[in-house]
């Protein structure tokens, strides 16, 4: 699969599905993370505006994303991380090839260098299928 890429300007405008409406409440939520000052601001801001259940997913998904740079397998990265391998799937597509987000922030605190192409997850071991007397599969 080629990596898409897009330019700095293009990341803007990316399309995000959205119910009609949602897109003017969503820039009133970008502008309000954006006057943010530093962690502990965001942290609390995080904490009045997210459920606990929606913190940790996103917590989970982003202790996925340096995984994922290092080139890690998807069991590896669940059984290190206890995230599912289907939610683990998602965060790579969008590493790879979502809005940006994730790749800004992954470069930004050194999980990825700049305009690197993420690692190919490491190869997981198999173990050979066992079959008992008469089997053909």
């Amino acid at each position: 699969m080629k990596r898409r890429t897009l330019p700095d300007s293009a990341l803007a405008d990316a399309p995000v599905p959205l119910a009609p409406g949602v897109a003017s409440r969503l820039e009133g939520l970008v502008a309000a993370l954006a006057s943010l000052r530093g962690p502990e601001e965001f942290r609390r801001f995080l904490i009045d505006l997210c459920t606990p259940a929606e913190l940790e997913a996103m917590a989970d998904r982003w202790a996925v994303v340096p995984e994922l740079a290092d080139g890690r397998a998807y069991r590896e990265i669940h059984e290190r991380t206890g995230v599912s391998v289907t939610t683990i799937g998602r965060v790579a597509r969008c590493l790879a090839l979502g809005a940006g987000g994730y790749r800004v922030a992954a470069e930004r605190l050194g999980h990825l260098a700049p305009g690197a192409a993420l690692a190919a997850p490491q190869a997981e071991a198999v173990a050979p299928a066992i079959h008992g007397p008469g089997d053909t599969h």
